[in-house]
């Protein structure tokens, strides 16, 4: 009877742990800009945070890079135009979290949207 009372006690204890995890394997089909959001902001007692973290690296690191390679050969003008000296990845990164959040209207869109959104809104260039 004691291991019962005790196992419950332990369940108990641990239910608000589960519903604080901010990471869900869902989060790494990167469907929405609220999904990469929560890769990008994984905290560090998350059990996911790490690949969370270099998931939400990679992510965006391919979609600029994609972008830079599409827009090479059109001739289309420039989204953004980071400033000199560049913000570091980290620090581009979490603006985009604390934009993404002022601005939840574009949770449910393509998170490649939304980071170019963001580029051009924080970074526009000058006509």
């Amino acid at each position: 009877m004691a291991w019962r009372t005790l196992s419950l006690a332990v369940l108990l204890a641990l239910q608000p742990l589960a519903a604080q995890a901010a990471v869900s394997p869902n989060d790494f089909l990167v469907t929405t800009t609220g999904d990469l959001v929560d890769l990008c902001s994984a905290g560090g007692a998350d059990e996911m945070h790490t690949a969370a973290i270099h998931f939400c690296h990679g992510f965006v690191a391919g979609a600029i890079q994609f972008y830079a390679a599409e827009r090479a050969g059109a001739g289309t003008p420039q989204l953004y135009c980071l400033p000199d000296p560049s913000p570091t990845r980290d620090q581009a990164i979490s603006m985009f979290v604390a934009w993404a959040r002022s601005n939840p209207q574009y949770m449910s869109d393509l998170p490649v949207n939304s980071l170019m959104r963001f580029a051009g809104t924080t970074w526009p260039c000058k006509k």
